[in-house]
């Protein structure tokens, strides 16, 4: 059979559901140390599939390259190996080695790091990765360090919403709909303006939906399609021309294991991970466009946000996700000046 994206998506989704699948990219050494990968997203090939799973393997193929098998890697795509917001907690201990992680969902543990997930406070790509270069980068790289976890690279994506009802446009869209937004930010601002929530990760989105126990979910451009959530929606509003979701998803790793390898297998992982940066922008860029393909021919209506429409959800963002995040501790309040001290 003729290998595909749609068909390689399938066949991912397929194996978070059964037994994990584990991958070495490459030919490591037989006396290599081997680091596990561990993600929520379907698993494909370094050529196809979900960028994020691409990502991970182009990444672990390029340590293994520059350490000359030193270093392999075991892939552990869709949940495979652990639970999805559980994967934080096992970096921090040293259990796991990597993850491509939603940040906010680590929100629990670390309320600071909700910022990544923090509506109509990032409204371009551009203003997202000019965080990594600014002081609240430093400042959130600071606070994962002191938790035990290092960012390896900086991946931000767009969102658009799927709904079974009508369409998600304006905040007057969600009254009465059963919704996910994705963090406890985005969730008080949906809630505010008359939504519903429902929290689940995005690997659970397609399962919710298709019960009836989620109406409309917010997600990534890339995770509304390898989900395949046009199989059930009837309405798509894509992120392509703006978005009060950009979520920060970078590939993190365990600073303990990190610490515990030599200084030029830190080399090589620092290289690779700033090496995929340009990568993740790219695909996630393409992916807020060929998200209105792919749901215009399984006939789901395809729209975009306005910015009549984004204005009216700043303005419910900064009374309610804003105001709250603020409240928490003096490190959330600063990490809110300083971000937005970052222009779009």
């Amino acid at each position: 059979m003729r290998i595909t994206r749609r068909n390689a998506l399938r066949a991912g989704f397929g194996a978070a559901l059964a037994a994990p699948a584990i991958l070495r990219p490459g030919t490591a050494r037989a006396d290599a140390k081997m680091l596990k990968i561990s993600h929520q997203f379907p698993g494909g090939t370094i050529e196809q599939g979900d960028f994020r799973d691409r990502l991970v393997r182009r990444f672990a193929a390029d340590v293994q390259a520059r350490t000359k098998g030193e270093l392999g890697f075991e892939m552990y795509p869709g949940s495979s190996l652990m639970k999805t917001v559980a994967q934080f907690s096992a970096m921090r201990r040293g259990a796991l080695d990597f993850t491509l992680y939603p940040l906010a969902y680590a929100g629990g543990e670390v309320p600071e790091v909700n910022i990544g997930l923090m509506p109509m406070l990032v409204t371009t790509y551009q203003q997202g990765m000019a965080w990594k270069t600014s002081e609240i980068g430093r400042e959130i790289t600071t606070v994962l360090d002191k938790r035990g976890v290092k960012i390896v690279t900086w991946i931000w994506q767009a969102g658009g919403c799927a709904s079974r009802a009508g369409a998600v446009v304006t905040p007057d869209d969600v009254k009465g709909l059963k919704v996910r937004g994705g963090s406890r930010e985005m969730d008080l601002m949906l809630k505010a303006a008359g939504g519903i929530i429902s929290s689940v990760p995005s690997d659970e989105i397609y399962a919710a939906m298709q019960t009836g126990t989620l109406d409309a979910a917010v997600t990534s451009s890339t995770s509304l399609i390898s989900f395949r959530l046009q199989e059930i929606a009837r309405n798509v509003t894509t992120g392509r021309q703006g978005s009060f979701w950009f979520m920060f998803e970078p590939l993190l790793m365990s600073k303990a294991i990190y610490d515990g390898l030599s200084a030029d297998q830190r080399g090589a992982i620092d290289a690779a991970g700033l090496a995929q940066e340009a990568f993740a922008l790219q695909a996630a860029k393409a992916d807020d466009d060929a998200l209105a393909a792919i749901y215009a021919k399984a006939n789901v209506k395809v729209g975009d946000f306005t910015a009549d429409a984004l204005a009216k959800w700043k303005q419910i963002a900064e009374a309610t996700a804003w105001k709250d995040y603020a409240a928490r501790n003096a490190a959330c309040a600063s990490l809110l000046r300083l971000a937005e001290s970052v222009p779009a």
